[in-house]
């Protein structure tokens, strides 16, 4: 099948308004994208922030006629408001088997190897963890969650009873059962991501294992590994509650932090953790310590 893709670019304060004609005009899909390399970093929670020049994408089916689409947009708006209207028919295909081609096999610490399916891998000393593209965030290529796989398998998890705060695709959790912890907890606001993480739980056969809650489900706990890659205002905002689930001794790993957003962790943390240096990957940073 194919499709009608319409994109035109607009200002950060239109292209709400242009999504939600899109939308009424029978849009299947409407979707935002940077026009200008513009860095926009994490919004406060039940916010939206998008570019200051925008570009809107929307997905037609092939039954629409994109001239009326257009007639009928430009009616609401002035044309400076819609730059760089264009409109083309894409081929459908096959969305996540296509993404997987950038998808290989990843090695961290020569212990622990990422794999898409049909391509695994096997060595002496080394586990492999099956992961595929699915509902939620997670598989070991973005720099925040490479550096928690690589603290992992740089560790002795042997006995150790973990909480992923933040679980995603639940990637962290299985990594550390088949890194020889003794138990997993996954929590996460998401009930996708709660989907995701029991689906490559039982896909590494690690289901017994592993744990999951949405927060309300969750009854806290002392571990000994506490992981929590999200973000910096939600790891500063939980930070005496993300504390509360660590053992006296235990470790803490926190990622998901720009460079510059580490002193403001660090000091929501310090007056319980001993850190360890940062360690950096691209803008991104990972800290971990000792709960006093």
């Amino acid at each position: 099948m194919a499709w009608h893709q319409i994109s035109v670019i607009t200002n950060e304060a239109t292209a709400p308004d242009l999504a939600d004609i899109f939308s009424a005009l029978g849009a299947v899909s409407v979707t935002y994208m940077d026009a200008e390399d513009e860095p926009v970093y994490e919004p406060a929670i039940g916010e939206t922030k998008i570019w200051s020049n925008t570009q809107v994408i929307a997905l037609y089916e092939l039954n629409v006629d994109p001239e009326l689409i257009r007639s009928e947009v430009y009616k609401q708006f002035t044309e400076d408001e819609l730059q760089q209207w264009l409109h083309e028919t894409i081929a459908d295909q096959e969305w996540e088997r296509a993404w997987m081609e950038f998808y290989k096999p990843m090695k961290f610490s020569d212990r622990l190897w990422v794999c898409p399916t049909d391509q695994e891998q096997y060595e002496p000393g080394t586990v492999c963890l099956t992961l595929d593209p699915g509902l939620a965030f997670g598989t070991g290529t973005h720099p925040t969650t490479a550096l928690c796989l690589e603290w992992l398998a740089s560790h002795d998890l042997t006995a150790k009873t973990i909480i992923d705060y933040g679980c995603g695709s639940g990637i962290l959790a299985v990594a550390s059962i088949l890194l020889n912890a003794k138990m997993a907890h996954a929590i996460d606001i998401d009930p996708q991501a709660i989907t995701a993480t029991q689906s490559n739980a039982l896909k590494n056969k690690v289901q017994d294992k592993i744990l999951c809650y949405l927060p309300e489900q969750f009854n806290p706990l002392q571990a000994d590994i506490v992981l929590a890659n999200i973000l910096a205002k939600p790891l500063i905002d939980m930070s005496d509650k993300i504390c509360g689930l660590l053992i006296s001794g235990g470790h803490l790993v926190l990622s998901g932090i720009l460079f510059e957003q580490a002193e403001s962790v660090i000091n929501a943390y310090k007056h319980s953790i001993n850190f360890n240096p940062l360690v950096q990957q691209e803008d991104w940073i990972r800290l971990d310590g000792i709960k006093r």
